[in-house]
């Protein structure tokens, strides 16, 4: 999830490309001094932030959730936040992740074991389609981050998905249900503007990472984005990686009535909207009740139950 912040768009004819740095023109000295981070783990670094992601995902379920289940998980970071949280505080919780990205998913595999955490299910396979896994029981939370819920086309699709999530919600709690679903989406007036959002973020260690958020191409019509991320990173000022368009990514925006209608339809009672995204473990969020909270441009959670 891409959390706290504002889109600020640059034309994409006046925002200067980065600078397609050959292997061969990398500081040979500087990479072999610095590891050079991987495409995973400059995104992780740079979009993601589980343990702001986990209290929200807390603070709207209201209650004591245990199992959570995340679909496009990719390397499963909310995932493995969420049960290092639950061993502190001395739970036995599980965890799911599903993605069809089976190197992310052994980076994950590799993550949960370095944090010493246990009940982390991996399934590779499609979320969506026939052949999506079973998880062995019930979830009390879904949550389908980086505006992955994009990757459903189709709304009888997106309708067969939220009506299978419904189900594995109904499972949880021990048969009891009462669990959420949840995913993340951006909106509002600059969606389908082609442009780029650029930021810097130093790493843990004496990197620093330029961060490209790109709109390549947007149809209103049929609601299809294209969006790549770009990564360049430096060590005390020299480039040491570039990784032009190391995500790129083909979605559908889908509008907020339209995905609350599919809840509905899906078999949901109620549905709610998040912007505050940012919130301190304990913190009880406050959903959207007026429009204009939004703002022109936004990023929210929305929640099913």
């Amino acid at each position: 999830m891409t959390i706290g912040v504002k889109f600020s768009w640059l034309g994409v004819a006046d925002r200067p490309s980065l600078n397609q740095v050959g292997v061969d023109r990398l500081c040979s000295d500087l990479r072999e001094r610095f590891p050079v981070l991987d495409r995973h783990a400059c995104y992780e670094l740079c979009v993601q932030s589980p343990r702001h992601v986990v209290a929200l995902l807390r603070g709207v379920h209201g209650g004591e959730p245990i199992s959570l289940r995340e679909d496009f998980c990719g390397t499963a970071t909310v995932s493995v936040r969420w049960l290092a949280e639950a061993k502190s505080r001395g739970e036995d919780a599980r965890a799911i992740g599903v993605d069809l990205d089976r190197e992310a998913l052994e980076r994950a595999r590799a993550c949960a074991a370095s944090e010493g955490v246990r009940g982390l299910e991996l399934l590779c396979g499609d979320c969506v389609g026939n052949a999506c896994p079973a998880a062995s029981a019930g979830s009390d939370v879904i949550f389908v981050g980086n505006f992955s819920i994009g990757y459903i086309y189709q709304r009888e699709m997106l309708v067969a998905y939220l009506q299978a999530c419904k189900h594995r919600l109904d499972a949880g709690n021990a048969g009891f249900g009462g669990g959420i679903f949840a995913c993340d989406i951006y909106g509002g007036a600059n969606a389908y503007k082609l442009g780029a959002m650029e930021r810097r973020h130093p790493s843990r260690g004496r990197e620093m990472i330029h961060y490209v958020w790109r709109h390549e191409a947007a149809d209103p019509r049929t609601a299809m984005v294209r969006n790549s991320i770009s990564f360049r990173v430096l060590v005390d000022g020299d480039v040491v990686a570039e990784m032009p368009r190391a995500f790129v990514y083909e979605w559908r925006l889908w509008s907020l009535p339209e995905l609350a209608d599919a809840m509905r339809e899906a078999g949901f009672e109620s549905v709610e909207v998040y912007k505050e995204l940012n919130i301190a473990p304990g913190q009880v969020p406050s959903a959207v009740v007026d429009a204009e909270e939004l703002g022109e441009d936004w990023i929210v959670l929305v929640v099913a139950r």
